[in-house]
């Protein structure tokens, strides 16, 4: 008896269509061979996903999504381990239409030279990205969670000092059990 194959279509913007496949193909044949997924990608961005496991598709998926919102492939792989996960927050639901609006809350969350961006990632052990109108969060579950919960607090309009205090105190919380 033959295995069912499933499949998963999904659009990523065309600038990142060259970081999913890699040179030569290399980024894309190791999502691949991580996932037992086959991953088919059109020059304009269209991608689908066949594999014979509904939890390694689903997996891809959000490693394909994590490269199309600006992720580095190696960090997005992460996502297949067990207890990783991809948060994305969408811009637009605070900003509305106002670009000026989405232009600070970016600013916000990136800080001055990257700085607020790498604070919250070396307290929480996340990675981030901005990209286009979303920001997207890598980690451990329960970090991913923290690191939403900084990132919603600077997007609300809260100072950076108290977001990292926040942070701090959190950390120390999970530390000290």
């Amino acid at each position: 008896m033959d295995s069912e194959e499933f499949s998963y279509e999904l659009k990523i913007p065309q600038e990142r269509v060259a970081v999913l496949i890699g040179k030569d193909g290399v980024t894309k044949k190791e999502i691949e061979q991580l996932t037992h997924c086959r991953l088919d990608v059109s020059a304009e961005g269209d991608v689908i996903i066949k594999g014979e496991d509904g939890m390694e598709l689903y997996i891809t998926k959000e490693i394909v999504r994590a490269v199309a919102r600006g992720f580095n492939p190696k960090t997005a792989m992460l996502l297949h381990k067990t207890d990783y996960a991809l948060e994305m927050i969408d811009m637009k639901d605070i900003a509305g239409k106002s670009k000026n609006t989405m232009e600070r809350l970016k600013g916000r969350v990136i800080g001055k030279g990257g700085k607020s961006r790498e604070e919250i990632e070396r307290l929480t052990d996340c990675s981030i990205s901005v990209y286009g109108k979303t920001i997207g969060i890598i980690g451990e579950t329960d970090n991913v969670a923290l690191a939403r919960q900084a990132v919603a607090m600077l997007l609300q309009g809260s100072m950076h000092k108290s977001v990292f205090q926040f942070l701090e105190r959190k950390k120390k919380e999970i530390l000290l059990g």
